[in-house]
């Protein structure tokens, strides 16, 4: 029997505060399914209307699929928060895409009709499970010169993206990253971070119980001068510092996805229209380029120019990669339509969890912003790929 697709929406989104990695971290001692169940039932609380046995999939990512983040960690959080048993769920990876590759994939779902509403999300303790933790490399890898062996050290990509854009000043890239600490910073002290945070309970052997209530990697603080004087450690005199790059760490993300006819039966708001979605390849050794063939796949196959694009929320995995995908295509550094209340590398970078936290940014601002008709969610991919989706703004009044 024919099937037509069905217009698939972002209904919400939540994350629970980024920490920074390690022992002194917000997390240190938090299990890393503990925050993506908090972030389920955190969804399931703000959207009382939606009963728990209409969640028909929960598709959570994680990069290194071990210990607390294994174990199926989609079907697994969903007992863990109360779902129904008969709700189904499953893992996910795609490096740093991980919650991006979520949503689109049960996107695709409700469009074709296997399901009505799911959950996506992502999660990622890099302090108890640092990237490639166990991971065993296929020797052809460098045997065979398939990649170079900077391909696998994210920051020696980076590095690498600096040697074929030279005119991506180090100088250049420390400007990006304290405009980032700013806007931010400024976010912040106007309330639009916090609607999207669930407060986490933590715990130190050292200090008792706490309560995580906002980002823990933000640096306010920053200056032009301190960023100068950071060390390169990728590189003898590099570029990538830990000033104008995202740091390590641990947090988690999750939105609800419904068809757009189940969202208005089940009177679930309707923040984005997602339109369409692109991943692309390319060489490993220069990751940080992926978002650019992404993008441009997408735009030419919905016929738009990057000037139809009112917002952009791009991870920042590190400033010369954001810079690379702003010059290809022609926007200014300090565009405001890029990030405008800051990224990656002042809010942080919890590995498959980010993907999530770009659609929420962007549905918020959506709803700020009726004079935008679409936006983007774009980001580099570790082992060379990008991933972008385009969404469009279902409060949008241009056209009235």
């Amino acid at each position: 029997m024919p099937r037509t697709a069905r217009d698939v929406v972002f209904v919400d989104g939540v994350r629970t505060p980024f920490g920074k990695a390690g022992p002194k971290g917000l997390y240190a001692e938090t299990r890393a399914d503990d925050l993506i169940v908090r972030v389920i039932r955190e969804l399931r609380r703000r959207n009382p209307s939606l009963p728990a046995d209409r969640v028909d999939e929960v598709a959570i990512a994680a990069t290194t699929q071990t210990g607390d983040q294994g174990l199926t960690i989609g079907r697994s959080a969903a007992v863990l928060a109360g779902l129904p048993k008969s709700v189904p769920g499953y893992a996910i990876d795609r490096m740093c895409a991980g919650a991006m590759t979520a949503v689109t994939t049960v996107a695709g779902g409700i469009a074709f009709g296997a399901y009505d509403v799911a959950i996506a999300g992502g999660v990622e303790h890099m302090g108890r499970h640092p990237m490639g933790e166990g991971v065993d490399p296929n020797p052809r890898f460098l045997a065979e010169k398939l990649v170079d062996p900077s391909a696998l050290v994210m920051g020696s990509t980076a590095e690498n993206l600096h040697d074929r854009f030279p005119h991506i000043t180090r100088e250049r890239a420390d400007a990006y990253a304290l405009r980032s600490q700013q806007k931010v910073a400024a976010a912040y002290e106007a309330g639009r971070i916090q609607p999207d945070l669930v407060p986490m309970a933590i715990r130190s052997q050292e200090k008792g119980y706490g309560l995580a209530t906002r980002d823990e990697p933000p640096r306010p603080e920053t200056t032009l001068e301190g960023l100068a004087g950071l060390k390169t450690p990728f590189r003898p005199h590099g570029h990538v510092t830990a000033g104008n790059a995202a740091g390590l760490n641990d947090g988690a993300t999750g939105c609800i996805v419904a068809a757009e006819d189940v969202a208005a039966e089940l009177g679930l708001p309707v923040r984005m229209r997602l339109v369409d979605y692109a991943f692309a390849g390319v060489e490993p050794e220069v990751m940080g380029v992926g978002p650019v063939p992404a993008t441009e796949k997408l735009l030419a196959r919905n016929s738009l120019t990057m000037d139809g694009i009112g917002l952009i929320e791009i991870n920042e995995a590190f400033a010369v990669q954001v810079i690379a995908f702003l010059d290809h295509f022609k926007i200014a550094d300090d565009d405001a339509r890029v990030n405008p209340w800051g990224g990656a590398i002042a809010l942080g970078h919890p590995l498959a969890s980010s993907g999530v936290r770009l659609m929420m940014q962007l549905a918020r601002q959506f709803a700020e912003r009726p004079d935008v008709r679409f936006g983007l969610t774009t980001m580099c991919v570790g082992m060379g790929m990008g991933g972008t989706v385009l969404w469009e703004n279902p409060s949008f009044e241009g056209g009235k």
